[in-house]
């Protein structure tokens, strides 16, 4: 993998990382379809080099987390397990709010519970402003939790400039989690903002969404044609373009499939020309 890395809560990690979400079932719900693969790629996405693990209780939900323990436990030295607290699922697979300073330790301690840790490294907030909880009082419950000792440094996903610039003001921002990729940029202003003030950020849904059917990422006519010219995968000229875009984007793109793991972690060597630069824009 690429030496290129970056600072996250006071760690030095690898910018492309890894993202556990799609390690349970569809829609991040219930077991995996193949239990025994789901394991095989979190081992070798560590022993490809990757030390940043985004992970939540809440994908499963609990079944993230147990992959996580069962095949890395005892974690390996320099790995940094990120998780979030903000929401819940039910036996169900019903998504909802937990946003309550309460629920927001609850999630905290229920992650430190299924990855037997005494303090996770870092710990993104997960903002849901419909739940209608003053932000005043989640970061001061995760500043609460870090002062404790039961997470290293506070995060945030899902939020505004506003958001970071308030929470900012409280405390040291470990990184910012929101949606950004080639085809989705409306959050390219706090992605400015973070890179200057050397705040990592890591965007969700970095090859796309199905949520966002109008925003195709791996269709773009200039991404196929520039992954065509350089005998590359749609995947990694998505992944390449990213971590040329800024030094502070560290990546978590999450699959269940060692083939689709080997294709993301190529990406950090694939270099982009100026005709692709210009082409993707």
């Amino acid at each position: 993998m690429s030496d290129d890395t970056y600072l996250l809560g006071g760690h030095r990690v690898q910018r492309l990382g890894f993202g556990a979400m799609q390690l349970p079932g569809p829609r991040a719900f219930g077991p995996p379809l193949d239990r025994q693969q789901a394991l095989d790629v979190l081992r070798n996405a560590v022993a490809e080099g990757v030390d940043h693990i985004d992970t939540a209780q809440f994908y499963g939900p609990d079944v993230a987390n147990e992959l996580i323990h069962e095949a890395l436990h005892p974690y390996p030295e320099g790995l940094v397990l990120v998780s979030k607290v903000g929401a819940s699922r039910d036996r169900s697979g019903g998504i909802h709010e937990a946003q309550r300073p309460e629920q927001l330790r609850e999630g905290v301690v229920a992650n430190l519970s299924s990855l037997e840790l005494d303090q996770i490294p870092v710990v993104n907030l997960r903002r849901h402003p419909e739940a209608g909880v003053p932000l005043d009082e989640q970061v001061a419950a995760m500043v609460s939790m870090r002062d404790e000792g039961l997470i290293g440094a506070v995060g945030l996903s899902n939020v505004t400039i506003e958001d970071y610039n308030a929470a900012k003001a409280v405390t040291d921002v470990a990184c910012v989690q929101n949606a950004y990729n080639l085809a989705d940029r409306s959050d390219q202003a706090l992605l400015d903002v973070c890179a200057t003030d050397t705040v990592p950020y890591v965007p969700f849904f970095p090859l796309g969404s199905a949520f966002h059917p109008d925003k195709p990422v791996l269709s773009t006519p200039a991404v196929v044609a520039t992954a065509k010219r350089l005998g590359a995968t749609t995947a990694q000229v998505a992944l390449a373009w990213l971590l040329r875009r800024s030094s502070n984007l560290l990546l978590i793109p999450g699959t269940s499939s060692l083939s689709h793991l080997r294709e993301n972690l190529a990406a950090a060597e694939l270099m982009l020309d100026a005709e692709a630069l210009t082409d993707i824009g």
